[in-house]
C-alpha cells in the first residue's frame, strides 16, 4: 500500500479542503451505531445457520434487525441532545444502514421465503425458478435501500413531490429501517418458518418488489420527527408509549406485523390520497390555456 501511495500527488495546502480534520469521535452515539452494525453481523449469521439448522433462527435474524432499527432511531437523537453530531457518525451510520437494513435483510428475503418451497408441485421447476427470482427480488431490494440512503445523504431537506403538508415532518419514500422492518416484521410473525407452498412464496415476492419500489418513490412517509423528547408533550402520550411497549412485550408477533405493514401501506395511502384531491380540485387553466379556449 505504501507503494501505491508514491503515486499519488501530495495535495496543496490550498488544495485540501477548509474544514480542519479532527482526530477522534463521540463515543456514546458511535457505539449505538456500533450496536446497529453488530445486529447486521449478527442476522446473517442467524440467517446462514437457518438455512443450515434449525428455522428458528431465521426468527433470531429478524429479531436483531428489529432491535438495530430501534437503535438505528437512538443514535441520532441522542446525538442531536448531547450534541455530539460530526460528518463521521453520518457517514459510519450509513455504513452500517447498508449492513443491517440493507444486506441482511435481502438475505433474509431469499434465504427464508425461497429456499424451501417443497418440489412436490404441478410444476417441478417452479421452485428453482422462485428461488432464482427471489434472489433477482433481493438484490432490487439492496439496490434500492442503498440509494435510498444515496439520495437523503445528497438532499437538504428533501422535500416530497405530492403537495399537502412537505417538510421535516415526512421523508421522502419509505426510509430504509421501515423496509428492513418489514422484512423482518414477517419473518418474525411466522417464527422462523419459511414458506413452502409456491403461491405464498410468490406473495413474498411480490412484497419484496413493492417495499423496494417505495424506497426509491417521492411517496411520503411520516418522520415521527415532530416528537420531541426534551420538550412538554401531551399526558396522553406517556399512556400510548406505555400500551405500545406492553403490547409488543406481550404480542410481539402480531403488533410488529400489524405495526410494519400499516406504516409501509401509509405511503400509498397518503398518496392515493393526493391523487383524488388533485382529480376533484383540478388547477386552474394558465393564461395561455385560457386564451386558446376562448
Amino acid at each position: 500500500m505504501e507503494e501505491e501511495r508514491e503515486h499519488y500527488p501530495r495535495r496543496r495546502k490550498e488544495d485540501r479542503p477548509s474544514g480542519r480534520f479532527r482526530k477522534g469521535m463521540y463515543v456514546l452515539p458511535s457505539l449505538f451505531t456500533t450496536a446497529n452494525m453488530y445486529l447486521g453481523f449478527y442476522a446473517l449469521q442467524q440467517v446462514t445457520q437457518g438455512s443450515l439448522a434449525e428455522h428458528w433462527h431465521f426468527d433470531h435474524a429478524a429479531i436483531a434487525i428489529g432491535f438495530a432499527v430501534l437503535f438505528d432511531g437512538l443514535d441520532g437523537r441522542i446525538a442531536r441532545m448531547t450534541g455530539t453530531t460530526s460528518d463521521f457518525g453520518r457517514e459510519l451510520d450509513s455504513l452500517a444502514d447498508v449492513i443491517t437494513f440493507g444486506v441482511a435483510p435481502a438475505f433474509l428475503a431469499w434465504m427464508w421465503g425461497f429456499r424451501n418451497i417443497s418440489p412436490y408441485i404441478s410444476y417441478p421447476d417452479m421452485p428453482v425458478k422462485l428461488a432464482h427470482l427471489g434472489a433477482i427480488a433481493g438484490f432490487l431490494f439492496l439496490i434500492a435501500g442503498a440509494s435510498r440512503l444515496a439520495r437523503f445523504n445528497i438532499t437538504v431537506n428533501p422535500q416530497p413531490s405530492n403537495p399537502g403538508r412537505p417538510g421535516r415532518k415526512y421523508f421522502v419514500g419509505m426510509p430504509i429501517p421501515a423496509g428492513a422492518g418489514v422484512i423482518a416484521a414477517v419473518v418474525h410473525f411466522t417464527g422462523g418458518d419459511p414458506p413452502e407452498w409456491w403461491l405464498t412464496a410468490v406473495v413474498w415476492l411480490a412484497v419484496i418488489v413493492v417495499a423496494a419500489y417505495l424506497m426509491v418513490s417521492t411517496w411520503r412517509f411520516y418522520s415521527f420527527k415532530d416528537i420531541h423528547f426534551r420538550s412538554r408533550q401531551p399526558f396522553r402520550l406517556i399512556v400510548i408509549f406505555g400500551l405500545l411497549f406492553g403490547a409488543i412485550w406481550l404480542f410481539s408477533r402480531p403488533v410488529l406485523f400489524g405495526m410494519a405493514l400499516i406504516y409501509m401501506f401509509s405511503g400509498v395511502f397518503w398518496r392515493l390520497q393526493w391523487v383524488f384531491r388533485r382529480r376533484r380540485n383540478p388547477r386552474p387553466p394558465t393564461y395561455t390555456e385560457a386564451s386558446q379556449i376562448s
